[in-house]
Protein backbone atom coordinates (compact mmCIF):
# COMPACT_ATOMS: atom_id res chain seq x y z
CA UNK A 1 0.00 0.00 0.00
CA UNK A 2 1.28 3.72 -0.79
CA UNK A 3 1.22 6.13 1.84
CA UNK A 4 -0.29 9.68 2.11
CA UNK A 5 2.94 11.49 1.52
CA UNK A 6 4.06 8.92 -0.93
CA UNK A 7 1.10 10.18 -2.91
CA UNK A 8 1.66 13.83 -2.07
CA UNK A 9 5.62 14.14 -2.86
CA UNK A 10 4.37 12.35 -6.34
CA UNK A 11 2.16 15.02 -7.20
CA UNK A 12 4.67 17.45 -5.87
CA UNK A 13 6.87 16.20 -8.87
CA UNK A 14 4.45 16.71 -11.65
CA UNK A 15 4.54 19.45 -14.18
CA UNK A 16 1.87 22.20 -12.87
CA UNK A 17 -0.68 21.06 -16.12
CA UNK A 18 -1.19 17.73 -15.64
CA UNK A 19 -4.38 15.76 -16.68
CA UNK A 20 -6.22 13.29 -14.18
CA UNK A 21 -5.58 10.51 -16.56
CA UNK A 22 -1.77 11.35 -15.54
CA UNK A 23 -2.33 11.34 -12.30
CA UNK A 24 -4.01 7.95 -12.16
CA UNK A 25 -1.52 6.56 -14.28
CA UNK A 26 1.06 7.73 -11.65
CA UNK A 27 -0.66 6.57 -8.93
CA UNK A 28 -1.02 3.24 -10.45
CA UNK A 29 3.00 3.04 -11.34
CA UNK A 30 3.48 4.13 -7.52
CA UNK A 31 1.59 1.72 -6.39
CA UNK A 32 2.71 -1.84 -8.35
CA UNK A 33 6.27 -0.24 -7.85
CA UNK A 34 5.40 -0.45 -4.19
CA UNK A 35 3.46 -3.97 -4.25
CA UNK A 36 6.62 -5.07 -6.10
CA UNK A 37 8.85 -4.03 -3.14
CA UNK A 38 6.27 -5.64 -0.47
CA UNK A 39 6.75 -8.64 -2.30
CA UNK A 40 10.16 -9.23 -2.38
CA UNK A 41 10.38 -8.14 1.19
CA UNK A 42 7.91 -11.04 1.46
CA UNK A 43 9.80 -13.38 -0.25
CA UNK A 44 7.25 -13.89 -3.06
CA UNK A 45 9.75 -13.83 -5.63
CA UNK A 46 10.24 -16.18 -8.47
CA UNK A 47 13.91 -17.14 -9.65
CA UNK A 48 15.51 -16.71 -13.18
CA UNK A 49 15.31 -19.94 -13.77
CA UNK A 50 11.08 -20.17 -12.11
CA UNK A 51 10.26 -17.55 -14.43
CA UNK A 52 11.79 -18.60 -17.04
CA UNK A 53 9.91 -21.77 -16.81
CA UNK A 54 6.59 -20.09 -16.29
CA UNK A 55 7.67 -18.01 -19.13
CA UNK A 56 8.00 -20.88 -21.61
CA UNK A 57 4.38 -21.79 -21.13
CA UNK A 58 3.20 -19.02 -22.46
CA UNK A 59 5.35 -19.76 -26.31
CA UNK A 60 3.24 -20.41 -28.73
Amino acid sequence: MITKTQIKNSLDNLPENVTVDQVIDQLIFLEKIQKGLDDSKNGRINSKEEAKEKLSKWKL
